[in-house]
């Protein structure tokens, strides 16, 4: 959306009583605008001391730096992580959908790297945490205090037969997973709406970051047909490993009316085996369950355009350090086995980790991870200073799910699944689709990821 169509919004904001000014200055006064909370962030410090290693610089990792940064008064931090770029990675799905161009998601990782930090550029190949120590690729043995453990996912591409990482994009399968991929969807969304055929949108079995991400851009597929007048050249259908769309119950009715609305079938409890490029077929699954009985009924596809999820798991480290979770629902794919309020480990006490890669059971979002990061940062800091970490984190999450070029659902809730809204979006109905959540995706969020939450403020 161009600046001119933001004036648009915000002259319709004030026709609907709610001055512009007003609206930003509600924003700034809860945070939602970098830098807000600078006061409030720098207003709790210790003296506490311990070499802290950090596995990982994406959103959790670089703000627990900063944030540890700002409330130590002597730090010592080291930040593993081998990355150039710095990701906005909500923004994939907008890079997808035309809204934002590739260079508006990143920025130079040395840019977003907090001063005073000792930043090793390496990838981790191990972690013992019985001799507290983090083995990387080149640089070698790194002791540490107390570790925390933000890598985030690791993508397993392969685990979709017929497809890696490098043939996104192939037969017209396509995933917004992936900076490159987001950028050859938005390339085949719109040949695909402009020679028409059989859409397929597919989610996946595993936990995944953003699990709203596949629906958005299904919708948004959808409306831009629309917007070309070549929606009724178009056959779209949803896929979804789990046994409904959506398992938040109080924005659940209307993304089912949404869907309705707009012709998109929901196919539930299945999930995708594989895909032939070459044919554009997706291989299915079809999983029920009668009584203690599973059954598993394959069934192919034919598609024009395909959107995939790529299965998703804690990167292989992880799990060959046995700091995954050993039984339940999260042990398959090894996310770290963390109380679910401190958000401390729950065998290794020096140990705390958040973002993708905690084993909780709430959506994998940057909001989420801002609201945790001072959460993990004071526990931290009161494992460091002997005490019992008492900080808790409520599970809140926020997906905000574009629904078309102009409004989004904004789903925010807590582990109970009930809606924890923000201020001030509490003043409104938030579940329906909203245009001011539109503004506040488009425009805030990645202002605020890049000036407030990477610097330790959000």
């Amino acid at each position: 959306m161009m600046k001119h169509e933001l004036e648009k919004q915000l002259d319709a904001l004030e026709k609907k009583g709610v001055d512009r000014r007003h609206f930003f200055k509600l924003l700034a006064a809860t945070g939602l605008i970098a830098g807000a909370n600078t006061g409030k962030a720098n207003a709790f410090s210790s003296s506490a001391k311990g070499k802290i290693v950090i596995i990982g610089g994406g959103a959790a990792g670089i703000s627990m730096a900063a944030r540890l940064k700002h409330w130590l008064d002597e730090p010592d931090i080291t930040l593993i992580d081998p990355s150039d770029r710095q990701f906005y990675q909500p923004g994939f799905t907008l890079i997808a959908s035309g809204v934002y161009q590739p260079e508006d998601v990143w920025k130079k990782q040395e840019d977003c790297m907090p001063s005073g930090i000792k930043w090793i550029k390496d990838s981790v190949a191990a972690v013992d945490p019985v001799w507290n120590q983090v083995t990387t690729k080149s640089n070698g043995k790194i002791p540490y205090d107390f570790l925390v453990l933000t890598p985030g996912l690791q993508c397993n591409w392969e685990k979709v037969e017929g497809i890696t990482h490098d043939t996104l994009g192939q037969g017209n399968a396509n995933s917004i997973y992936d900076f490159e991929g987001a950028q050859k969807t938005w390339k085949a969304l719109q040949e695909f709406a402009k020679k028409g055929g059989k859409g397929i949108y597919t989610d996946t079995y595993t936990k995944h970051k953003c699990g709203g991400a596949p629906k958005k851009i299904c919708l948004l597929s959808e409306h831009y047909a629309r917007k070309q007048g070549t929606r009724d050249k178009l056959q779209l259908n949803y896929f979804t490993a789990s046994k409904e769309l959506y398992d938040i119950p109080y924005f659940t009715p209307r993304l089912l009316e949404i869907y309705n609305e707009r012709n998109i079938p929901i196919n539930l409890n299945v999930r995708v085996k594989g895909v032939d490029t070459s044919a554009k077929q997706v291989h299915f699954e079809k999983i029920e369950t009668k009584g203690e009985e599973k059954i598993v009924t394959p069934f192919v596809e034919d598609y024009d355009f395909l959107h995939f999820t790529p299965p998703m798991s804690a990167p292989d480290f992880v799990r060959d350090a046995g700091l995954g979770w050993t039984e339940g629902k999260l042990a398959a794919d090894a996310w770290v086995m963390v109380d679910k309020e401190t958000l401390v480990h729950k065998k290794y006490q020096n140990i705390v980790s958040l973002g993708d890669v905690a084993g909780i059971p709430t959506s994998k979002t940057s909001a989420a991870i801002r609201k945790q990061v001072p959460i993990a940062a004071k526990n931290l800091i009161a494992l460091m200073e002997g005490k019992e970490p008492t900080e808790k984190y409520n599970g809140y999450a926020a997906c905000p799910i574009v629904t078309d070029y102009g409004h989004v659902l904004l789903c925010e809730f807590d582990y109970e699944k009930k809606p924890d809204v923000s201020f001030p979006f509490s003043m409104i109905d938030t579940s329906k689709e909203q245009w001011l959540a539109w503004i506040l995706k488009v425009y805030i969020l990645k202002p605020m990821y890049f000036n407030g939450m990477l610097n330790g403020y959000a």
